[in-house]
């Protein structure tokens, strides 16, 4: 029996691990492959290159599994509650996290697991904190057959409700392409990103560097396990969102300037909310992201405004297997 179940994490409990250390290397590769903007590839960027915000969350999953998961009844998270950005990762630092569990209840819909709530902090070895960021995690029970306890602060999870598909509004303007700037920006504007195609290979690669957990990297485990296949990471399936979201973007930004149009410069995002893994992703599945625009607001960030996005992922039948909301800065003309 693993040394951490369900029934050992009560609320309140805490714990420290880490530390990684961040090499330039690594933010290139992770970049180039998922998310090639310029402050995360431009080694003469003004101050250096910093990590994608995905490659941040990517390393904090790797720090959680060496150092809370290895060694747990711990079966997959349905998602991300909230992750913040606070400030950029960079070459030489060595991060660690410290974790807390905020709330417990055993799942209505699988009795055998239980569901707990964690508040994690991401910092430096300077102590300044880079990454909120907070989720649900299942872990098994080590008694199934005990009486199911009270819950304990944690809420029912979105993945447990029904998901509708997406309802596009049929009045929406700029549907096809980004606006270059915020007054341009027309909530329900829909714009498709292409597709990502999981194969064992990059699955496997993946899930050996950020992810181990035995369902993303084994088959033999995979198949006892609650998803009965091999199934990509996550935060792979996030990471290919933003691989497709740059691509898509920076693919309209240069036929924007071929026309002569003004294209708005990419900028990081301060992090993003309900994030959802609706349903597993395995082996042989291409998913189809889109980003649909669900409201703006200008930013205390003067020359600029805050843009509420969706992004949705559907599989090669329509099924609906991933969301996110985020939020991102556009310029204003004035």
């Amino acid at each position: 029996m693993a040394a951490l179940a369900f029934e050992d994490l009560k609320p309140g409990a805490r714990r420290r691990f880490g530390a990684y250390c961040v090499t330039e290397a690594e933010i290139l590769e992770f970049a180039r492959q998922f998310d090639p903007q310029r402050f995360h590839v431009d080694t003469h960027t003004p101050g250096g290159v910093i990590a994608s915000g995905w490659h941040t969350c990517a390393m904090t999953m790797r720090m959680f599994y060496d150092g809370f998961l290895h060694d747990s009844t711990g079966a997959g998270a349905p998602g991300i509650d909230v992750v913040e950005w606070l400030r950029p990762v960079r070459p030489g630092m060595i991060l660690s996290a410290d974790v807390e569990v905020t709330g417990a209840r055993v799942s209505r819909s699988r009795p055998q697991m239980g569901l707990v709530a964690l508040a994690m902090e991401i910092s430096d070895q300077s102590g300044e904190v880079l990454m909120r960021q907070k989720n649900a995690v299942m872990f098994g029970r080590r008694d199934p057959g005990a009486p199911i306890p009270e819950d304990a602060g944690l809420a029912p999870l979105a993945q447990e409700r029904r998901v509708e598909p997406p309802v596009h509004a049929e009045d929406a303007i700029n549907r096809t392409r980004f606006a270059s700037e915020y007054e341009d920006v027309v909530p329900g504007a829909c714009v498709k990103l292409g597709s990502y195609a999981f194969t064992h290979e990059n699955m496997i690669a993946f899930a050996s560097k950020y992810d181990p957990q035995p369902f993303h990297l084994d088959d033999e485990a995979a198949a006892k396990s609650h998803f009965g296949n091999l199934a990509a990471s996550g935060w792979h399936t996030a990471a290919a969102y933003m691989k497709c979201f740059v691509a898509t973007r920076d693919r309209m930004r240069a036929e924007a300037t071929a026309r002569g149009e003004k294209a708005s410069a990419g900028r990081p995002s301060p992090g993003f909310t309900g994030l959802k893994w609706i349903l597993p992703v395995f082996v042989g599945d291409v998913i189809s992201y889109e980003t649909v625009v669900m409201g703006k607001r200008p930013s205390s960030k003067p020359g600029f405004g805050k843009i509420f996005t969706r992004a949705q992922g559907f599989e090669q039948t329509g099924r609906l297997v991933f969301e996110q909301h985020g939020v991102g800065l556009a310029a204003m003309r004035d």
